[in-house]
């Protein structure tokens, strides 16, 4: 048994801060109250503390950098406060494989890294039980896996049976435990993808009141009507819905603020979010960056078209015009040497102008590289999380330490520098939109309230500084040290 003595309980429900003791009995709240004669194996001292649920990130990559498996600690996520993480976004997820490969997470790391031994929802969840996860994880059943699995590469619509065969997998993994259903349509395999086969696979995930999650088809000229679409299927399909990573980018704030004013006026009746994070700068697979046109076909088709000389006469003049510092190499699968390198110092390194090398990268980088991209206005994305709309989310992995690829703030501080920027809002109001609003979104029941039968999961917080962390009951961060506990959940969705 455990107690925590005399904290200041900001319970998640957004109601103001109230003194207590919270006694907790294996992996439960047991009583909160005054306990001043209670024996308990452990005392945590919460005085001059805050008490709050554990945080809960909507949208995480450890999943896409396979981390899950090669660091399943996520110490990174636990010393922010972060218990439970969501992955499976952007139309990309571990399960279900038909034929057991991971072509749709290869944009963000080798896919040789590790064995594959599942296929279902099912299976992916009995083997992440054996690797022993530090958070509790949850996964969407992602559209291009399945899709890239039933028609490979080809860039076509779905026939008839095609699609009925996708709508039985997709049931299969909400029953199985999905927590919803993903697209990527930003990403070149799935941009042409029609409305109405999106619109035919939502009722499923609505009925078992799942979530859809999306990044978008445009996020710059496009991005109004890449909202409009997104609020029309939400409002057809009535599913739940959840915009994946929306940012003001540099160049195209107007459409982003009035892309906002259309979700607070429009979606008021619908349960409809964006998730964004608190920093300039997106991590983005490097063929991203090519014109929408040369987007065509897999990595080795669009790689193999930089060395036509026609085809990199047309590129040029179209890749975005950047300043030497505006993009680092992130991860270069192959060419670590490349890692931590600026625009600036390669192009200069090969006597190239700033477009010239940024093509010349990708060739050298056979387009398989992240890239740390500050393409984000960060004062209208700081403004943007004080909407009711907005949940916060690193869309980031958990880490180990390694030469071959950098890490972002995003993975280590994107919860700590919400809390420390939040000007606006009472910290009450702040707390909620990390925990309980993203439980009740996602279904994780028992999750995201500090209330008497629900789970312990929990931070005392001091300064914006994340001091102790339990999982489960079990403490996992003390004094703001990770003490590799492994007693994350797999979490499933109603089935």
């Amino acid at each position: 048994m455990t107690i925590i003595k005399s904290a200041q309980i900001i319970d998640g429900t957004g109601k103001p801060p109230f003194r207590a003791d919270v006694l907790l009995k294996d992996d439960k709240i047991s009583a909160i109250g005054s306990f001043p004669n209670k024996k308990a194996d452990t005392v945590i001292n919460g005085l001059g503390y805050y008490l709050v649920p554990g945080f809960i990130d909507v949208n995480t990559d450890s999943d896409h950098y396979l981390s899950l498996f090669t660091n399943p600690s996520q110490k990174d996520f636990l010393l922010q406060g972060v218990t439970t993480i969501i992955g499976g976004h952007c139309g990309s997820s571990l399960a279900p494989l038909l034929y057991g490969t991971l072509e749709s997470i290869r944009k963000w790391t080798d896919i040789n890294q590790i064995n594959v031994d599942w296929h279902t929802i099912a299976e992916l969840f009995k083997t992440l039980g054996q690797v022993k996860l530090g958070v509790n994880f949850g996964t969407l059943a992602g559209h291009s896996t399945i899709r890239r699995a039933l028609i490979g590469e080809d860039l076509r619509d779905l026939t008839e049976s095609e699609l009925k065969i996708f709508q039985r997998i997709l049931n299969q993994a909400l029953e199985e435990g999905a927590l919803g259903f993903s697209t990527g349509l930003g990403y070149a395999h799935s941009r042409l993808v029609p409305y109405n086969e999106i619109k035919a696979l939502l009722p499923i995930v609505a009925k078992r009141g799942g979530v859809y999650t999306t990044h978008l088809r445009d996020e710059t000229n496009g991005l109004l009507s890449s909202i409009n679409e997104t609020i029309k299927i939400a409002r057809e399909t009535g599913v739940k819905t959840l915009i994946s990573h929306l940012r003001p980018l540099v160049g195209y704030e107007k459409e982003f603020e009035n892309g906002l004013k259309l979700l607070e006026k429009s979606a008021t009746d619908l349960n409809l979010h964006f998730d964004t994070y608190p920093f300039d700068t997106s991590i983005v697979p490097i063929y991203t960056l090519l014109p929408l046109w040369a987007q065509n076909g897999g990595l080795e088709i669009m790689a193999a078209n930089l060395s036509d000389p026609s085809i990199k006469n047309r590129i040029i003049p179209e890749l975005p015009n950047l300043k030497e510092n505006d993009l680092v190499v992130a991860q270069a699968i192959g060419n670590d040497y490349l890692v931590g390198k600026t625009l600036g110092e390669f192009a200069a390194n090969r006597n190239l102008d700033l477009k010239s090398g940024l093509l010349e990268l990708m060739t050298v980088a056979n387009l398989k590289a992240l890239i740390f991209y500050k393409n984000v206005n960060l004062e209208l994305v700081i403004k943007s999380l004080t909407s009711e709309k907005a949940l916060l989310a690193s869309n980031a992995a958990s880490l180990e330490e390694s030469d071959k690829y950098i890490k972002h703030e995003r993975g280590y501080n994107t919860f700590p520098r919400y809390l420390e920027i939040n000007k606006t809002i009472p910290l009450e109001t702040a707390i909620k939109k990390i925990t309980l609003i993203p439980a009740e979104k996602f279904n994780l029941r028992g999750r995201g309230v500090i209330k008497e039968g629900n789970f312990a999961d929990l931070a005392l917080i001091s300064d914006n500084k994340i001091q102790q962390v339990l999982v489960s009951g079990q403490i996992a961060v003390s004094e703001g040290k990770s003490r590799n506990i492994a007693a994350g959940r797999i979490l499933r969705g109603r089935g």
